[in-house]
């Protein structure tokens, strides 16, 4: 595969990750406005300016010689919570509120150090959990992220897990 056939993948990839756009290379975050539609998608074709990643890297800066050059870190390739959310406003307006709710409850997400995601992850797999501990995981969303969504998420999940015996100790 030719290095242009990998910064085509890699460009492709960054794109579908941020609903297909690009823009220049800043910290600031991106400027896609509230009230997105249908007619804003796809959001790289008609607003490219609207993406950066959350160091505000460019779909110009994604290329395999900055990756193999150590230009690039896992941080220069994470979204924005803006951009998201711009996808979720999409969704809403197409009339598609439980992944306009997923694209909102990620957006919180990107608050979240990767790590603690990853725990958190595996804290919700049945068995790995006890119904207070879930409970501390939603309060820490809530309180410590303003993560509501997320935290509604994982208190539902303490709540199923208790009824259907999938608590740490039910086995």
């Amino acid at each position: 595969m030719s290095q242009e056939s990998i910064e085509n993948l890699v460009r492709g990839i960054l794109k579908d990750m941020n609903g297909g756009a690009t823009t220049t290379s800043s910290p600031a975050a991106s400027t896609a406005p509230s009230g997105v539609t249908t007619a804003d998608y796809p959001i790289a074709k008609k607003h490219p300016d609207w993406i950066k990643t959350k160091t505000g890297k460019t779909l110009e800066d994604i290329t395999l010689n900055n990756a193999l050059n150590g230009k690039l870190t896992p941080e220069d390739l994470k979204i924005t919570p803006e951009i998201l959310k711009a996808q979720g406003d999409i969704a809403t307006s197409a009339g598609r509120k439980t992944i306009s709710r997923n694209f909102t409850r990620a957006a919180e997400l990107t608050a979240l150090p990767d790590a603690r995601v990853l725990e958190m992850y595996n804290a919700l797999r049945p068995y790995r959990s006890s119904k207070a501990e879930l409970l501390a995981i939603a309060d820490e969303l809530e309180n410590q992220y303003q993560a509501k969504i997320s935290a509604d998420y994982v208190r539902e999940a303490a709540e199923h897990y208790e009824k259907r015996k999938k608590l740490k100790g039910d086995n």
